[in-house]
């Protein structure tokens, strides 16, 4: 077996870029999420090691002293972060010449061949789901008989082999939460919304939605919601209870936790008789009576991507949800006491100065806890990259989604709404949401009753509003 390295490289300072983390920025709040896309493949190689690098403050000079050290290196990549990992893997290679290089994600997934012509350092990437074809380059098969990669040969010529079947069988795949105890400073990771210090993990990959910006499903996970048995998700977190006495939430990162929801009602009826506090991602149609049984299995809060407050603009995203239902989830939750983190998308195909301003209202409207607004990113392999392409949406120039600074930009433009008016629509968003006299009263009534949050709130609230300077500062 390959002595193996399994590396979220660093880039820019602060960067959630992690193999865990879908929309690769830095983020308004610090945050972190876990390298779980990298614990996987790590979880099934003895002796292997995962260093997350932006989240443990690590330089190329500390993660180049490491590589010296193993004979395989396999490195979690974006579209964001693609140039700068690069010159990781020539960086650890110069250090270290007989080090075999691969990179996995959805950015060599959905383009193996420009990835390894952009990358003359690179042997290998996998693609799609890569936990099993790394096991099998970490045990030292040839190359060309590996299901699923595109690699390097000798005299250059690049090869992509068969598609690897996908994983039906979820259970095979061993628990990361030991290799988080091994590699990882849990204490590190920090979600705005969470509890912490928080433990994310997955209990079954694809998402039956066909949302056209959301990368997952579109380029590695699919769209058939397959998943790990009840017995073995509550199994993995009996064992974190006791490995994380400190742990304080338990988030559940499948794309839809909820499209399963016998299954969510089990797991939770699981979790409620193990006495955990846990948070999991939902589509904003989940009926009451299955609301009411996960609060009540220790159910705070659901993380939801309502995207926009226009009617059309869901259509046009293909997100299969109707305002009202999503209004009346809303209200479900909060007469329930569950807590909600809402996600929004601005600059999405259809928005208008109208529509930015129908998606505000709406917000105060249903009055989630807290938000997050992001800006429409077309990343490679969704349908929104090919829809911006083909409707001159998107300039080459905009096609790394974020600054020098790792900041989200606008890369999307259409005929009416420029990229400086979609990008600056995201400030006002936060400042008409959270600056509500009702809302201010809230957050203030949260912080009193409460010595550690009042802390956290202040150190946010520092964080944001520096955050916000920094973006004018380069505003398109």
């Amino acid at each position: 077996m390959l002595r193996t390295l399994f590396l979220q490289a660093p880039s820019f300072e602060g960067f959630d870029g992690g193999a865990g983390s879908r929309y690769q920025a830095r983020r308004e709040i610090r945050s972190f999420w876990y390298p779980t896309w990298l614990a996987q493949p790590a979880a099934l190689i003895p002796g292997s090691r995962l260093i997350d690098a932006p989240a443990h403050d690590l330089t190329l000079a500390d993660v180049t002293a490491v590589a010296k050290d193993y004979d395989l290196v396999v490195l979690h990549t974006s579209t964001p972060s693609f140039a700068s990992d690069v010159k990781t893997i020539e960086a650890l290679k110069a250090a270290n010449p007989a080090l075999t290089a691969g990179f996995v994600g959805a950015k060599v997934a959905v383009d193996p061949d420009g990835s390894l012509k952009a990358a003359k350092a690179l042997d290998f990437v996998a693609r799609n789901e890569f936990d099993f074809a790394i096991k099998e380059v970490a045990e030292e098969r040839d190359l060309a008989s590996i299901a699923g990669i595109s690699f390097r040969r000798p005299d250059g010529r690049i090869e992509h082999n068969a598609e690897r079947p996908i994983l039906e069988n979820m259970d095979l795949l061993p628990f990361v939460t030991p290799v988080y105890q091994r590699d990882l400073k849990i204490e590190r990771y920090f979600i705005g919304y969470l509890k912490h210090p928080y433990i994310s993990i997955y209990t079954g990959r694809g998402c039956k939605s066909r949302c056209t910006f959301c990368l997952w499903p579109q380029t590695v996970g699919g769209h058939r919601y397959r998943t790990r048995s009840v017995g073995h998700v509550l199994e993995e977190i009996a064992w974190a209870q006791k490995a994380f006495p400190q742990v304080k939430e338990f988030f559940f990162d499948d794309d839809t936790f909820t499209d399963d929801l016998p299954r969510a009602e089990a797991i939770a009826k699981g979790l409620g008789r193990l006495g955990v506090t846990w948070s999991c991602n939902a589509k904003a149609n989940v009926p009451r009576a299955s609301l009411k049984v996960m609060r009540d299995n220790g159910l705070r809060l659901l993380l939801v991507g309502y995207e926009s407050g226009n009617q059309q603009i869901l259509h046009n995203i293909k997100k299969g949800m109707r305002i009202e239902v999503a209004e009346r989830f809303t209200k479900d939750c909060h007469e329930l006491g569950i807590t909600i983190h809402g996600t929004f998308i601005l600059g999405l195909p259809g928005e208008s100065r109208e529509t930015i301003q129908e998606t505000i209202h709406f917000a105060a409207r249903i009055n989630p806890h807290t938000i997050q607004v992001s800006l429409a990113a077309p990343y490679p392999g969704t349908f929104l990259y090919k829809q911006a392409l083909e409707n001159g949406w998107l300039d080459e120039a905009n096609a790394e989604l974020v600054d020098a600074h790792g900041v989200q930009i606008a890369p999307l433009h259409f005929p009416h709404l420029s990229h400086e008016e979609i990008f600056d629509s995201v400030e006002e968003f936060y400042r008409r949401f959270y600056f509500r006299s009702g809302k201010i009263a809230s957050i203030v009534g949260e912080m009193v009753r409460s010595p550690e949050m009042m802390r956290r709130r202040l150190r946010e609230g520092v964080e944001f509003f520096r955050f916000l300077r920094e973006r004018r500062a380069v505003a398109p």
